[in-house]
Protein backbone atom coordinates (compact mmCIF):
# COMPACT_ATOMS: atom_id res chain seq x y z
CA UNK A 1 0.00 0.00 0.00
CA UNK A 2 1.45 3.47 -0.95
CA UNK A 3 1.28 6.73 1.29
CA UNK A 4 -1.05 9.06 -0.70
CA UNK A 5 -0.57 12.29 1.18
CA UNK A 6 1.18 13.44 4.22
CA UNK A 7 0.75 16.36 6.09
CA UNK A 8 0.57 18.40 9.47
CA UNK A 9 -2.07 17.57 11.98
CA UNK A 10 -1.59 19.47 15.23
CA UNK A 11 2.14 18.38 16.84
CA UNK A 12 1.59 15.47 14.56
CA UNK A 13 2.01 14.06 10.93
CA UNK A 14 -1.17 12.60 9.31
CA UNK A 15 -0.25 9.69 6.70
CA UNK A 16 -3.60 8.86 4.45
CA UNK A 17 -2.30 5.59 2.39
CA UNK A 18 -4.47 4.80 -0.69
CA UNK A 19 -7.17 2.69 0.64
CA UNK A 20 -7.96 6.07 2.82
CA UNK A 21 -6.20 4.67 5.93
CA UNK A 22 -5.21 7.33 8.28
CA UNK A 23 -2.34 6.93 10.94
CA UNK A 24 -1.05 10.09 12.95
CA UNK A 25 2.38 9.64 13.74
CA UNK A 26 5.56 11.62 14.57
CA UNK A 27 8.07 13.55 12.79
CA UNK A 28 10.94 11.21 14.48
CA UNK A 29 9.08 8.20 12.87
CA UNK A 30 8.58 10.27 9.51
CA UNK A 31 12.56 10.56 9.87
CA UNK A 32 13.22 7.03 10.81
CA UNK A 33 11.51 5.14 8.37
CA UNK A 34 11.99 7.67 5.24
CA UNK A 35 8.03 7.97 4.85
CA UNK A 36 7.77 10.03 1.86
CA UNK A 37 4.69 10.69 -0.69
CA UNK A 38 4.47 6.70 -3.03
CA UNK A 39 6.45 4.87 -0.54
CA UNK A 40 5.00 1.15 -0.02
CA UNK A 41 4.13 0.70 3.55
CA UNK A 42 3.83 -3.31 4.13
CA UNK A 43 2.46 -5.12 7.18
CA UNK A 44 6.11 -5.06 8.97
CA UNK A 45 6.65 -1.49 8.44
CA UNK A 46 3.12 -0.72 9.36
CA UNK A 47 3.55 -2.54 12.83
CA UNK A 48 7.04 -1.02 13.19
CA UNK A 49 4.99 2.70 13.18
CA UNK A 50 2.00 1.33 15.31
CA UNK A 51 4.92 0.14 17.79
CA UNK A 52 7.13 3.50 17.51
CA UNK A 53 4.29 5.62 17.80
CA UNK A 54 3.20 4.44 21.14
CA UNK A 55 7.12 4.57 21.86
CA UNK A 56 7.06 8.29 21.38
CA UNK A 57 3.42 9.21 22.58
CA UNK A 58 4.87 8.02 25.68
CA UNK A 59 7.84 10.24 25.25
CA UNK A 60 6.35 12.98 24.16
CA UNK A 61 4.31 12.84 27.54
CA UNK A 62 7.47 12.26 30.03
CA UNK A 63 8.94 15.43 28.24
CA UNK A 64 5.95 17.15 29.17
CA UNK A 65 6.20 15.72 32.29
CA UNK A 66 9.58 17.20 33.10
CA UNK A 67 9.04 20.25 31.51
CA UNK A 68 6.85 21.58 34.27
CA UNK A 69 8.89 20.16 37.37
CA UNK A 70 12.55 18.58 37.07
CA UNK A 71 12.08 15.10 38.54
CA UNK A 72 14.25 12.40 39.49
CA UNK A 73 14.46 8.86 37.88
CA UNK A 74 12.49 7.29 40.07
CA UNK A 75 9.99 9.44 39.15
CA UNK A 76 9.87 9.14 35.92
CA UNK A 77 10.37 5.79 36.35
CA UNK A 78 6.94 5.34 38.05
CA UNK A 79 4.82 7.48 35.67
CA UNK A 80 6.44 5.10 32.77
CA UNK A 81 5.08 1.74 34.86
CA UNK A 82 1.30 2.88 33.95
CA UNK A 83 2.45 2.29 29.83
CA UNK A 84 3.92 -0.65 27.93
CA UNK A 85 6.79 0.76 26.95
CA UNK A 86 10.28 -0.05 26.62
CA UNK A 87 11.07 2.45 30.13
CA UNK A 88 14.84 1.36 30.06
CA UNK A 89 15.29 3.29 25.93
CA UNK A 90 13.29 6.35 27.52
CA UNK A 91 14.94 6.80 30.39
CA UNK A 92 18.41 6.25 28.72
CA UNK A 93 17.66 8.48 26.21
CA UNK A 94 16.48 11.15 28.56
CA UNK A 95 19.54 10.71 30.32
CA UNK A 96 22.28 10.92 27.27
CA UNK A 97 20.30 14.64 26.72
CA UNK A 98 20.62 15.32 30.46
CA UNK A 99 16.86 15.91 31.11
CA UNK A 100 17.11 12.79 33.79
CA UNK A 101 20.19 14.05 35.97
CA UNK A 102 19.66 13.01 40.07
CA UNK A 103 22.12 15.52 40.95
CA UNK A 104 20.96 18.31 39.23
CA UNK A 105 17.50 17.06 40.83
CA UNK A 106 19.00 16.86 44.46
CA UNK A 107 20.59 20.01 44.20
CA UNK A 108 16.72 21.73 42.58
CA UNK A 109 14.82 19.96 45.03
CA UNK A 110 17.14 21.24 48.32
CA UNK A 111 17.05 24.74 46.83
CA UNK A 112 13.26 24.61 46.71
CA UNK A 113 13.27 23.31 50.43
CA UNK A 114 15.19 25.84 51.85
CA UNK A 115 14.29 28.73 50.61
CA UNK A 116 10.39 28.07 49.81
CA UNK A 117 9.82 25.98 53.08
CA UNK A 118 10.33 25.37 56.26
CA UNK A 119 11.69 22.35 56.19
CA UNK A 120 15.11 21.49 57.76
CA UNK A 121 17.95 19.30 56.44
CA UNK A 122 16.50 16.10 58.21
CA UNK A 123 13.74 16.05 56.93
CA UNK A 124 15.31 17.02 53.21
CA UNK A 125 17.31 14.05 53.04
CA UNK A 126 14.79 11.79 54.22
CA UNK A 127 12.66 12.84 51.19
CA UNK A 128 15.69 12.72 48.84
CA UNK A 129 16.51 8.97 50.16
CA UNK A 130 12.68 8.63 49.49
CA UNK A 131 13.57 9.55 45.83
CA UNK A 132 16.37 6.86 45.95
CA UNK A 133 18.94 9.84 44.97
CA UNK A 134 22.65 8.75 45.97
CA UNK A 135 23.71 9.15 49.48
CA UNK A 136 27.27 11.01 48.62
CA UNK A 137 24.98 13.04 46.07
CA UNK A 138 22.60 14.07 48.84
CA UNK A 139 25.68 14.85 51.19
CA UNK A 140 27.42 16.39 49.08
CA UNK A 141 25.11 18.91 48.50
CA UNK A 142 23.79 19.20 51.62
CA UNK A 143 27.11 20.01 52.52
CA UNK A 144 26.82 23.32 50.58
CA UNK A 145 24.35 24.85 52.62
CA UNK A 146 25.32 27.96 54.54
CA UNK A 147 24.86 27.14 58.38
CA UNK A 148 23.95 30.65 59.01
CA UNK A 149 21.07 30.37 56.87
CA UNK A 150 19.65 27.30 58.72
CA UNK A 151 20.37 29.23 61.95
CA UNK A 152 18.10 32.35 61.16
CA UNK A 153 15.64 30.08 59.60
CA UNK A 154 15.33 28.17 63.03
CA UNK A 155 15.63 31.46 64.98
CA UNK A 156 12.77 32.55 63.06
CA UNK A 157 10.58 30.02 63.15
CA UNK A 158 11.03 30.04 66.99
CA UNK A 159 10.26 34.05 67.70
CA UNK A 160 6.98 32.94 64.94
CA UNK A 161 5.89 29.67 67.43
CA UNK A 162 6.67 31.56 70.54
CA UNK A 163 4.26 34.63 69.25
CA UNK A 164 1.43 32.38 68.14
CA UNK A 165 1.49 29.59 71.22
CA UNK A 166 -0.89 29.66 74.45
CA UNK A 167 1.83 28.19 75.73
CA UNK A 168 4.90 29.46 78.01
CA UNK A 169 8.35 28.37 80.32
CA UNK A 170 9.35 24.76 79.84
CA UNK A 171 6.40 23.84 78.45
CA UNK A 172 6.49 26.14 75.68
CA UNK A 173 10.09 25.63 75.00
CA UNK A 174 9.11 21.71 74.83
CA UNK A 175 6.55 22.29 72.03
CA UNK A 176 8.57 24.46 70.37
CA UNK A 177 11.58 22.17 70.14
CA UNK A 178 9.77 19.34 69.10
CA UNK A 179 7.59 21.11 66.61
CA UNK A 180 11.09 21.91 65.02
CA UNK A 181 12.64 18.45 65.05
CA UNK A 182 9.72 17.46 63.34
CA UNK A 183 10.24 19.84 60.61
CA UNK A 184 13.84 18.42 60.05
CA UNK A 185 16.55 20.82 62.35
CA UNK A 186 18.92 19.58 64.81
CA UNK A 187 18.03 19.03 68.25
CA UNK A 188 20.56 21.00 70.31
CA UNK A 189 21.18 23.57 67.61
CA UNK A 190 17.47 24.38 67.91
CA UNK A 191 17.84 24.15 71.88
CA UNK A 192 21.08 26.74 72.06
CA UNK A 193 19.50 29.15 69.66
CA UNK A 194 16.38 29.21 71.80
CA UNK A 195 18.40 29.37 74.82
CA UNK A 196 19.88 32.76 73.31
CA UNK A 197 16.91 34.50 72.91
CA UNK A 198 15.85 36.43 75.49
CA UNK A 199 12.32 35.14 75.58
CA UNK A 200 10.25 37.67 78.40
CA UNK A 201 7.15 35.79 80.10
CA UNK A 202 6.58 38.59 82.78
CA UNK A 203 3.43 39.94 80.70
CA UNK A 204 2.25 36.56 80.31
CA UNK A 205 2.43 35.42 83.56
CA UNK A 206 0.52 38.66 85.06
CA UNK A 207 -2.01 38.33 82.90
CA UNK A 208 -2.94 34.79 83.36
CA UNK A 209 -2.58 35.25 87.02
CA UNK A 210 -5.13 38.00 87.07
CA UNK A 211 -7.29 36.42 84.75
CA UNK A 212 -6.90 32.71 87.36
CA UNK A 213 -7.78 34.77 90.39
CA UNK A 214 -10.43 36.71 89.14
CA UNK A 215 -12.03 33.19 88.03
CA UNK A 216 -10.77 31.59 91.16
CA UNK A 217 -11.70 33.97 93.81
CA UNK A 218 -15.48 33.38 93.34
CA UNK A 219 -15.08 29.77 94.97
CA UNK A 220 -11.72 29.96 96.94
CA UNK A 221 -9.82 32.04 99.30
CA UNK A 222 -6.42 32.10 101.43
CA UNK A 223 -4.23 29.09 101.18
CA UNK A 224 -6.43 27.52 98.90
CA UNK A 225 -6.84 29.86 96.66
CA UNK A 226 -3.12 30.45 96.21
CA UNK A 227 -2.85 26.49 95.75
CA UNK A 228 -5.56 26.29 92.63
CA UNK A 229 -3.71 29.66 91.17
CA UNK A 230 -0.24 28.04 91.57
CA UNK A 231 -1.23 24.83 90.32
CA UNK A 232 -2.83 26.14 87.21
CA UNK A 233 -0.03 28.44 86.35
CA UNK A 234 2.57 25.70 86.54
CA UNK A 235 0.28 23.45 84.57
CA UNK A 236 0.38 26.04 82.17
CA UNK A 237 4.37 26.62 81.89
CA UNK A 238 4.90 28.61 84.36
CA UNK A 239 8.51 28.10 86.37
CA UNK A 240 7.98 27.78 90.40
CA UNK A 241 10.56 31.04 90.19
CA UNK A 242 8.17 32.81 88.10
CA UNK A 243 4.92 31.91 90.18
CA UNK A 244 7.31 32.96 93.35
CA UNK A 245 7.72 36.59 91.69
CA UNK A 246 4.82 37.17 90.82
CA UNK A 247 3.23 36.57 94.32
CA UNK A 248 5.87 38.71 95.58
CA UNK A 249 4.88 41.72 93.63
Amino acid sequence: MKIDKIKKSGKKYKIVLEDGTEIKTFDDVIINYNLLYHKDIDDILLNKIIKDNAYYEVYNKVLNLISKKIRSEKEINEFLDKYDVDKNKIINKLKSINLINDKLFAKAYISDKINLSNEGIDKIKNDLLKHNIDLNIIEEELSKIDNDLINKKIEKLINKKIKNSKYTGYKLKYKVVNELINLGYDKYTIIEIYDSLDIKNDNLIVNEYDKLYRQLSKKYSGKELEYKINTKLYNKGFTKEEIDNIQKN
